[in-house]
């Protein structure tokens, strides 16, 4: 029995472990794929429009976002992104989950959109202020004040946590990289996802009168 995809929204706060619990889903599940965005700012070296992202011009993007065909959108340090519904719908109708890794806002678009019977959002929060800021500085990816910026941010991301369907404290990765594979084990045999079912028990149904 073939089932629909799931729209998996991860979010988190910067440096709570989203982006390396999202890895290890896909090595667990090289089914999943990450939803591709697209964006109005130029490709840098080595992109490639269509995997990396869909490179529109800017009047293209808004006719897009007027004719709802994004499920999200939002304009960063001057540029558009947006998450195309088309191809989101095309995967979840051929029974492929989608990997979204975006923000409470466009989770919240997401989960008012016409697809939203399909969506699994799952919140990942840090075990603790201390802990959250360490982890930010042991990446040394960042400045000082770069983190701090993070940090700052982090309280605003945090305050969205009760819009989720799932919250889970990543104070163990193994532990919560389990958890989520239990989640998503789980909302795949939902109703919504299974679209042959109604059929199927009709069939039943036929059986058992037949039976009379």
């Amino acid at each position: 029995m073939t089932r629909r995809g799931l729209l998996i929204i991860l979010s988190s706060p910067s440096g709570a472990g989203k982006s390396t619990l999202a890895g290890r889903l896909r090595a667990w599940d090289d089914t999943l794929r990450f939803s591709v965005s697209a964006t109005t700012r130029a490709p840098r070296e080595g992109e490639e429009n269509g995997k990396d992202y869909f490179f529109v011009s800017v009047p293209e993007f808004q006719a897009q976002v007027a004719a709802q065909e994004m499920l999200e959108h939002a304009r960063v340090f001057g540029n558009y992104y947006g998450s195309p519904k088309a191809p989101v719908k095309a995967a979840i109708d051929s029974g492929r989950d989608v990997l979204f890794d975006i923000d409470w806002q466009g989770a919240q678009q997401i989960s008012n959109s016409s697809l939203q019977e399909h969506v699994l959002s799952i919140f990942i929060l840090p075990p603790s202020i201390t802990e959250l800021h360490r982890r930010l500085v042991s990446r040394g990816q960042d400045t000082p004040e770069v983190i701090e910026g993070r940090m700052q941010k982090s309280w605003d991301e945090i305050s969205h946590w009760d819009g989720y369907d799932y919250v889970l404290v990543n104070d163990d990765l193994d532990k919560t990289e389990e958890q989520l594979k239990t989640i998503i084990s789980a909302e795949r045999l939902r109703r919504s996802q299974q679209p042959q079912l109604v059929d199927h028990v009709r069939t039943l149904q036929t059986e058992f009168g037949e039976r009379s």
